[in-house]
């Protein structure tokens, strides 16, 4: 039995658009870095050893400076999420005008052609009319 691919082997124009606005710009590639980095479970498992060994080892009173680093953290952490959503939202919404306009598209183009087939069988219609009009009288 063969599996069948169904993976897209483009993407879509506006997924690559933003791709490329957000690969030429330097301070969007280190905000996707850091962000891609932070929600890993490697992260987690970096904190814990450092901040473990900070409490036990390297600090008499670790909870002062420690509260601080790790509010310091939490607020750039913070915001780099903020950067990400930001950047999604936007991406979605160029994706939805996009979208939009190729079915303003499609509903353009289906509407003339209904029209085109409701032309054509009216000149079916009256030809077959027609031709039958010639053979009874």
């Amino acid at each position: 039995m063969t599996s069948i691919d169904l993976t897209p082997k483009t993407h879509h124009p506006v997924v690559t658009e933003h791709a490329a606005q957000r690969a030429a710009d330097s301070q969007l590639r280190i905000a996707d870095a850091i962000t891609a980095f932070a929600g890993t479970m490697q992260f987690v498992y970096i904190h814990a050893a450092v901040f473990a060994v900070w409490m036990l080892f390297l600090e008499r009173s670790p909870w002062p400076t420690l509260t601080l680093v790790v509010s310091l953290e939490a607020i750039f952490l913070s915001t780099f999420v903020m950067i990400g959503q930001n950047r999604q939202a936007a991406f979605q919404q160029a994706k939805a005008d996009h979208d939009f306009v190729a079915q303003e598209q499609e509903l353009h183009i289906n509407t003339e052609l209904t029209r085109q087939i409701h032309d054509l069988t009216e000149a079916i219609h009256a030809h077959v009319v027609a031709g039958r009009e010639r053979k009874s009288g």
